[in-house]
């Protein structure tokens, strides 16, 4: 495996164990912790007081219009020391898991990016992505689309509303460098002995 390969999948750990940790209760009789939030567009910015290498994200839910259930929540983080981006989006169960699903807007289309993990909440991908994801998504226009395709083989577009995209990533980002905990550094590798005489 590639110390690279490596050194982000432990960061995607430390992001969402993190994230985990500030959404939880806590334990005992202290509330759970509540983040900063503001909203820029259809985008909230929001940034947890815990000590973490990505404390900000950017979150946008849509919800079904009758019965309020989510049907795509997506969350975009920016991970300073890596320069970098870690991206969670969930969709309903009921979906082809080896189909992924393909982020697209007008001019653009993602790889596939694969499901890590499924729920009674839905099933998540939690991934780190290039920045060039991100800016394409930024230069979508209105909308960008999530298609996900079903256990029946049919594919379904959720739309992502872009309106205040950009605004919420430059303070989101911003926020995140002001704010994030460097990784602890590595400790040297020991030294190999002398040959011997």
């Amino acid at each position: 495996m590639k110390i690279s390969s490596l050194l982000s999948g432990l960061a995607l750990t430390a992001l969402l164990a993190g994230s985990a940790a500030a959404q939880a209760p806590a334990a005992g009789t202290a509330p759970p912790v509540q983040p900063e939030i503001k909203t820029i567009g259809d985008w909230a910015v929001r940034c947890y007081p815990v000590q973490s290498q990505s404390p900000c994200d950017m979150f946008q839910q849509q919800n079904e219009k009758d019965s309020q259930q989510r049907i795509l929540a997506l969350s975009l983080a920016y991970i300073p020391h890596l320069d970098r981006h870690a991206i969670q989006i969930v969709v309903p169960l009921g979906i082809a898991i080896p189909k992924g699903i393909v982020v697209h807007t007008a001019n653009f289309t993602s790889q596939p990016l694969a499901y890590r993990r499924c729920d009674r909440g839905g099933c998540y991908v939690e991934t780190l992505v290039d920045n060039s994801l991100v800016d394409q998504i930024g230069r979508g226009g209105d909308n960008a689309m999530v298609k996900i395709t079903a256990d029946d083989g049919k594919s379904y577009d959720l739309k992502i509303s872009l309106n205040g995209f950009s605004a919420a990533h430059d303070s989101m980002a911003e926020q995140a460098r002001q704010k994030a905990k460097a990784p602890p550094a590595q400790p040297a590798a020991p030294a190999a002995p002398a040959p011997a005489k």
